[in-house]
């Protein structure tokens, strides 16, 4: 199989306060039909991601056809864990309920942030989400103890299965992170075990980051998605028939950088998504999300 991208779907265009830049972390949901709403990350004036959405028909060619007037999660209270912003994570249907697992940015001094996992909880799907607490589900531990980065949940049966990204250190320069994708589990998706187990690690020489996982499972096996990077973001690709031991693959064709334009140095932050018997990729562009977010379409080779 090999991709084929679509383009640069939706970038923000300044006419909320804000949704100044920036539409990072696309993450899909369906809303019945041919509409599927995209949440992302966006950025007010003093750099602070809200969480936003926009909704976008999928019939002939993709294209916006609302947008969010409001964050559907902003940024906390002075001091508290996401102060600094809030940026998507992933979706988990529970019953009625559907749960939003979130980044809460907290802005450093000796470190250039110590950031937390949280959660806001839609009760039905015509309500509001709620922030489930003023503190992280997920937070700096012993087997964490620098910062965590964008997490994936996972209904497997009984069991919540989170992947998440945690750096094993800081250093004088962004290099020396050292940022890698780490594995827990839950019985209720609130209360998370964790014993610092690494799912996917650093492989190559120059790099230094592995984030934003995407897991799934066709029944066989699992294939997790996310980016690397060295000098810049990539995509990648690594399957596992257990979901905890992974081992890297080669990235299908037509899922590298343009040429030119708004995908042309960065691809990054993926998420795959379904819809009437199609996967769609959907990703962000040159730095971080700047430019926005497209999407791909899986076609037969």
């Amino acid at each position: 199989m090999a991709w084929r991208k679509l383009g640069l779907v939706f970038a923000p265009t300044g006419s909320h306060p804000w949704m100044l830049s920036h539409a990072s972390n696309p993450t899909p949901e369906s809303r019945g039909g041919d509409i599927v709403r995209v949440y992302f990350g966006s950025r007010d004036e003093r750099n602070r991601a809200h969480i936003g959405w926009v909704d976008l028909d999928m019939a002939s060619r993709v294209r916006v056809v609302d947008l969010a007037d409001e964050p559907v999660v902003a940024p906390g209270p002075v001091g508290g864990f996401d102060d600094s912003g809030t940026s998507m994570g992933c979706l988990v249907q529970d019953g009625d309920r559907t749960l939003l697992y979130y980044l809460g940015w907290n802005l450093g001094v000796t470190v250039p942030w110590r950031n937390s996992i949280g959660l806001a909880i839609r009760e039905s799907p015509g309500a509001p989400f709620v922030k489930h607490s003023p503190a992280p589900v997920l937070d700096r531990a012993a087997c964490d103890p620098f910062t965590l980065s964008y997490p994936f949940v996972m209904r497997d049966g009984r069991l919540w299965r989170m992947w998440y990204g945690s750096n094993l250190q800081w250093g004088p320069q962004e290099r020396d992170m050292h940022h890698v994708i780490k594995y827990a589990e839950s019985k209720d998706g609130l209360h998370w075990e964790r014993t610092g187990e690494v799912a996917l690690g650093l492989c190559e020489p120059e790099e230094i980051a592995v984030c934003r996982p995407w897991v799934e499972s066709d029944g066989a096996g699992y294939r997790l998605w996310y980016c690397h990077r060295g000098a810049a973001y990539r995509l990648g690709l690594a399957q596992s028939g257990d979901g905890r031991n992974w081992q890297r693959s080669s990235l299908p064709g037509g899922l590298d950088v343009s040429p030119e334009g708004w995908d042309s140095k960065m691809l990054a932050y993926p998420a795959l998504f379904l819809h009437r018997g199609r996967r769609y990729l959907f990703y962000n562009g040159n730095d971080y999300g700047k430019t926005g977010f497209g999407v791909a379409v899986e076609e037969a080779a």
